[in-house]
């Protein structure tokens, strides 16, 4: 039965991902301690950051076909989001399970007040990578890298409005470099 309510789980993260380019671990997380049934926060967050590792990896072949990935704004925001997640990734793992846990909900309340704000411009879809974008990008992707590491939650919900303010290129292209820097991170 745990097998296929972990598939059950799996599928419904993979439909969020595809979709919306982000959510994937902020549900796997979840997911994976109160359906699946891990008893321990800590390999919970390990083994949602595989699995939506992988799926991020399988999602970004169909941008990349596409022509939806900046490759250099993605790489600067992959190096720094990898650097961050190395911070907070070891910073978390000295937090115990259930204050990480209660941290973790707390992020998903702040994200959740986030997403009702309204969203600002669209973007500029032909937006390519200058010094005062590679440093927003730089300085964007150390804080998200750094949540991400530390609440294990992938950080497609970060990763993609980073993006966007960093370089500020559409949504549809900041979902592809999210793929991109998901892949390497997570």
């Amino acid at each position: 039965m745990q097998g296929l309510l972990a598939l059950a789980s799996g599928s419904l993260v993979g439909f969020s991902l595809g979709l919306i380019g982000g959510g994937g671990s902020i549900l796997a997380v979840p997911l994976l301690l109160y359906v699946v049934g891990i008893g321990d926060a800590h390999v919970a967050i390990g083994t949602s950051a595989l699995a939506v590792s992988l799926n991020a990896f399988g999602n970004l072949i169909g941008h990349w076909r596409a022509g939806n990935v900046k490759w250099p704004c993605a790489a600067t925001f992959a190096a720094a989001g990898i650097a961050g997640a190395a911070i907070g990734s070891s910073i978390g793992k000295l937090i115990e399970g259930d204050k990480l846990l209660f941290l973790f909900a707390l992020a998903m309340i702040a994200v959740g007040i986030a997403m009702l704000r309204p969203r600002a411009a669209e973007g500029d879809p032909s937006v390519s990578i200058t010094p005062p974008i590679a440093v927003r990008l730089v300085a964007i992707g150390l804080i998200v890298g750094a949540f991400s590491g530390f609440f294990g939650i992938g950080g497609g919900f970060l990763i993609v409005p980073g993006i966007m303010l960093g370089s500020g290129m559409p949504i549809l292209n900041a979902m592809a470099r999210r793929w991109c820097q998901s892949a390497r991170s997570d």
